[in-house]
């Protein structure tokens, strides 16, 4: 399995965080970093005037796509939420409806997601990821393990309005074992947050309860994994897994591997690129999508609209570091069309594509 993050390697070269004596310093400098979104608020925003806009570009035989770009791929997910019910209020029909009238493949998908708030967004992905035979699970594993509290709640409330009953109830039909297990814990939107308070004794402690559980013994304690993984916070787990190396010597990565197998082993791990380094994490994800024959654009399109506008720019700058190649230049070679400008629209591309 490739190791996406050098796990083994950051634990075994970085001290532990109590021992730095500037350790309140390097804290304060961490708070000040900053995302970088790819899409910006438009600054002279008249929410009835785009809608009127994109009425116009859909009104009658054909459809305008350019116009249809220039205002839903340049304008902030609150402002597009603000566009949809001025297009609804002005001309009584759902915009999201008419867009799927007129447009089609995968460029209707990306315009239809950009009209959604993105907990809406984000619950109808998971919604399909469940739906019909067979279950994606690499995408529930992205979703549940990468959200924060706030976006899990907000999530399990939107699946909630849409679909009658919870995402938990979903999840617990559509999967089984230790994977359905570390999933439910996952969407409960429960994990500490606190990333700025470091408690020694209780880092020693859970690696030495990982350990208890999994190398230490014959079989696996997998409630023990799910208990701390699934709840302590990302900073805390990044310091577990480099007090884990030190202890043992042998990292985490490799315990969770030898342990687990299949949908668990995936969730776990992703759960530790994400303490690791969250921007990282979604940076493989889409180097995943891409790779290899064919393209995964569900996997493509959610993580492009689902964080544009928030920290797409980060998640960039990690791609091209990681496997030093552009981002954009790939985007550009596995997609064509309309579909392509949209992407590239929200990855704030200047490039004119023809």
């Amino acid at each position: 399995m490739e190791n996406a993050n050098n796990f083994e390697y950051l634990a075994a070269n970085t001290i532990p965080i109590w021992q730095h004596r500037n350790h309140q310093e390097q804290q304060e400098e961490q708070k000040i970093e900053k995302n970088i979104r790819t899409v910006h608020p438009a600054v002279s925003f008249d929410a009835r005037a785009d809608a009127d806009a994109l009425y116009k570009a859909m009104k009658g035989l054909g459809t305008d796509e350019k116009a249809l770009m220039a205002i839903l791929c340049h304008r902030s997910n609150n402002q597009r939420v603000l566009i949809s019910q001025a297009y609804k209020s002005g001309y009584g029909k759902d915009l999201e409806s008419k867009l799927k009238s007129e447009l089609s493949g995968n460029f209707e998908r990306v315009m239809v997601s950009l009209c959604l708030p993105t907990a809406d967004f984000m619950a109808r992905e998971m919604y399909e990821a469940m739906a019909g035979l067979g279950t994606d699970d690499q995408a529930l594993v992205e979703i549940l393990c990468s959200s924060t509290n706030k976006e899990m709640q907000e999530m399990n409330a939107a699946y909630l309005r849409f679909y009658g009953h919870s995402m938990e109830k979903d999840i617990v039909g559509d999967t089984s074992g230790t994977f359905k297990m570390i999933l439910v814990s996952l969407a409960q939107g429960g994990r500490d947050e606190n990333d700025f308070v470091f408690d020694e004794h209780k880092i020693k402690s859970d690696a030495q309860r990982l350990h208890d559980a999994g190398e230490a013994r014959l079989g696996t304690d997998e409630s023990a994994f799910n208990s701390i993984l699934a709840t302590r916070s990302w900073a805390h787990l990044g310091q577990v897994m480099i007090e884990y190396q030190s202890m043992f010597g042998n990292s985490l990565e490799k315990a969770i591997m030898s342990e687990f197998s299949g949908n668990a082993e995936k969730v776990l791990l992703g759960i530790l690129q994400c303490a690791v380094n969250r921007h990282a994490y979604f940076a493989q994800r889409l180097r995943d999508s891409m790779k290899g024959l064919g393209t995964n654009n569900r996997t493509l399109i959610r993580l492009i609209v689902g964080h544009c506008d928030n920290d797409l720019g980060n998640i960039r700058q990690e791609y091209e570091k990681k496997f030093i190649r552009s981002f954009a230049a790939d985007v550009m070679d596995e997609t064509s069309g309309e579909y392509r400008r949209a992407l590239m629209a929200l990855l704030g591309s200047k490039t004119n594509l023809q």
